[in-house]
């Protein structure tokens, strides 16, 4: 039943249908996860990427986090982060926010989810980082002011949103001139040209494409064991969670594997 309950899900995401109820399933679930899902050590909720070459430094004990972190690298990497403001959009458990602002020195990290029982688990996992903050808001009605960020990330999150188009204006007003967007998600294949179309908001200039898919294929790999061990633990939803979690059989797994699933990632600079 779980992996019925979440193809169906997935067939409506890709067809655009009930995208407010979507959005309400969403946010109910990451509030179970976090209330349920109490790992102390369990701060990303992200697929993961292995960039190919030469590994990223990391402290010793951020290595169990590093095919989650990589993706929150490849956004960043190269980007102009240190003293400036980052916002991160969809930020879950925080892991992601956690690790900009340890490595890549910024003068603030500011991480938005709409989920509130995802945010107070954030700022419990989180505590004691310097220039961290957390609070609950919509992607689509971003409770800050215009130009209040120079940075704005946003990993694995936007599928979830009822309306994309939204979003991506919302970003371009929150940016201040000149500051960046970088984005990861997953889409259909076929679906990419409607994802730009919904990314392209006015004052948003493309400056970069990548297709991230072998590298997540990769990180899901090296992840498997030890999401088995955990989902193993459960009583309830197994299979519901190995399809969520993107376990090797899952539908997921076998879209990105076969190509029919691409995750990609986009940077957008804000004109002026």
């Amino acid at each position: 039943m779980g992996s019925s309950l979440f193809s169906n899900l997935l067939k409506s995401i890709e067809q655009g249908r009930f995208p407010r109820a979507q959005k309400w399933v969403w946010r109910r679930l990451y509030n179970l996860l976090s209330r349920f899902w109490r790992d102390e050590d369990w701060r990303f909720m992200n697929y993961g990427f292995v960039p190919e070459g030469v590994p990223f430094p990391l402290k010793p004990e951020d290595e169990p986090e590093r095919v989650f972190i990589g993706l929150y690298q490849q956004a960043v990497e190269n980007l102009p982060v240190a003293g400036l403001r980052v916002l991160e959009v969809g930020s879950g458990r925080g892991g992601g926010s956690r690790y900009i602002a340890r490595y890549h020195a910024p003068a603030s990290v500011v991480g938005l989810d709409y989920s509130q029982a995802t945010v107070a688990r954030a700022k419990s996992l989180n505590a004691g980082t310097p220039s961290l903050s957390f609070e609950v808001g919509d992607a689509e009605r971003m409770p800050f002011p215009d130009g209040a960020f120079d940075v704005v990330v946003n990993i694995e999150s936007s599928h979830c949103y009822a309306d994309v188009p939204a979003f991506a204006r919302e970003v371009a007003r929150v940016l201040a001139p000149g500051g960046w967007f970088t984005f990861a998600d997953m889409r259909a294949r076929a679906s990419l040209a409607e994802l730009d179309d919904q990314l392209g908001a006015p004052g948003l200039e493309k400056m970069g494409e990548r297709d991230l898919s072998a590298g997540v294929v990769a990180a899901l790999d090296a992840a498997e064991a030890r999401k088995r061990e955990r989902i193993g633990r459960l009583r309830l939803m197994r299979r519901f969670m190995s399809e969520f979690s993107g376990s090797r059989g899952s539908i997921l797994y076998k879209g990105l594997a076969t190509g029919q699933v691409a995750y990609v990632a986009r940077r957008y600079r804000k004109v002026g």
